[in-house]
């Protein structure tokens, strides 16, 4: 039993002390030091001013001990203790590399070494690039995916349910959401390891600051944590067709309607952009965070967070398997195989029912 309570507190305390984690404290002093130079210059370098923008949005009792930042930490909490659980119970990405491994070198009867042709660095640096872009590109779709389908829908919009943003944030989702994420980054991560070694064997390597990939650190250092804050930065409109900024992902939990399902995007908002998603930033925007103007106080206890995306999700599948039959048994008896637009319209009207009917946006 102590063992297992210091297991439970270890993995609490990892994701402030390991540089691959969001939280890790270097990068929240980082984000923290940000935030303080933007407040100054927001107030024209005056430090009265500038204090008095921080106490109002960096240092709010109103943000840190919200209803809805509460929930955030027993979410934090918990799910520490689910995953304690679960995660031993997931396929592993390097099992799934290996399988991958096996199954290209049985594909092509052999495995070309091209280390002895390809230099280094080139390896390493093109290891880095695919990884990093291979694992965002996946992040951006499976977020897309959380909004566009109902079962999933019921899932993630617990994240979408916080009134308050504060860089643990990031920890208020569904177990089941992250056991998605987990198994996302798997396989595309196992995928882009087994390619490179088949490739080129031993060579294969990342670039890394203090354990994490460079871009993974280079993304948290310049403020990562602001996303989930009440911190306005933008980049610019055009810097924001490539890169996400912290007010481009405040915007994607807005509870207006012109900002749902926009920015789906993790570091690069380039995804957006070629997949017709992208909202910049306009200034002077104000922002209010949610599902609704009106949110219902339940939505931060422990049965709302937990038990009822259960339900919900059972819920739009029942819609949707009605749907389905009913888009079956109207199709035109001159042609049984008919699976014509009329049809998938009614399917597509029919999903967007259900995520209205759970609490869509």
């Amino acid at each position: 039993m102590e063992s297992i309570v210091l297991d439970y507190l270890g993995g609490l305390a990892d994701g402030f002390v390991d540089p691959k984690k969001r939280v890790f404290v270097g990068y929240l002093f980082a984000a923290l030091a940000i935030a303080c130079v933007v407040m100054l210059a927001a107030s024209g370098w005056n430090l009265r001013a500038g204090a008095a923008n921080g106490r109002r949005l960096v240092f709010s009792r109103a943000i840190w001990w919200s209803a809805s930042a509460r929930a955030d930490y027993k979410m934090f909490a918990l799910n520490q203790a689910l995953m304690m659980v679960i995660a031993p119970r997931l396929v592993g990405r390097m099992a799934i590399a290996t399988a991958l491994f096996t199954g290209l070198h049985t594909l092509v009867g052999g495995r070309p070494d091209l280390a002895f042709v390809v230099p280094g660095w080139l390896v390493v640096a093109s290891f880095t690039a695919c990884h990093f872009l291979c694992d965002d590109l996946s992040k951006y779709l499976v977020h897309r995916a959380l909004h566009r389908w109902p079962v999933l829908w019921a899932f993630h919009k617990i994240h979408h349910s916080a009134t308050t943003l504060t860089p643990l944030t990031v920890y208020r989702t569904h177990p089941l959401e992250a056991v998605l994420f987990s198994l996302r980054g798997s396989a595309v991560q196992a995928g882009v390891v087994a390619v490179f070694i088949f490739f080129f064997g031993s060579a294969v390597d990342l670039f890394t600051v203090l354990g994490a990939s460079v871009f993974l650190f280079a993304f948290n250092a310049a403020g990562s944590n602001l996303r989930h804050s009440h911190v306005r930065i933008s980049y610019g409109r055009q810097v924001e067709k490539i890169l996400m900024s912290p007010a481009q992902h405040q915007i994607h939990h807005s509870v207006e309607e012109r900002h749902h399902d926009k920015n789906f995007g993790t570091v690069l908002s380039l995804w957006d952009w070629l997949g017709g998603t992208l909202y910049r930033a306009e200034k002077g925007e104000a922002l209010r965070y949610g599902l609704t103007r009106d949110p219902a106080p339940e939505m931060n206890g422990l049965a709302a967070l937990y038990l009822r995306p259960v339900l919900e999700a059972g819920q739009s599948l029942r819609i949707g398997a009605a749907a389905a039959a009913d888009a079956l048994a109207n199709r035109p008896a001159s042609n049984p195989q008919s699976t014509g637009v009329g049809q998938n319209a009614s399917v597509f009207h029919a999903s967007r029912f259900a995520r209205q009917a759970i609490g869509g946006r």
